[in-house]
């Protein structure tokens, strides 16, 4: 072990940084050119759902996290 424990804030912030990162690679997913193959485009959204719902997951940590480290 290292023996390194992070507060509740701290980990609050570092999961609104990632759910930050999941939402920008959403954007970018569900962004993607329209002119392309439909055989892509749908790997392509899959993609940004993915990311979608990781970002919804990171801001519910975030939000139990601050909550519980009142």
């Amino acid at each position: 072990m290292l023996g390194l424990q992070l507060s509740a804030k701290v980990g609050a912030v570092f999961a609104l940084v990632f759910a930050a990162v999941c939402l920008w690679f959403a954007l970018d997913g569900f962004n993607s050119p329209a002119g392309m193959d439909p055989e892509p485009i749908s790997g392509g959204r899959a993609f940004a759902g993915f990311w979608a719902f990781l970002t919804v997951v990171g801001f519910a940590i975030a939000w139990l996290s601050w909550k519980l480290g009142k």
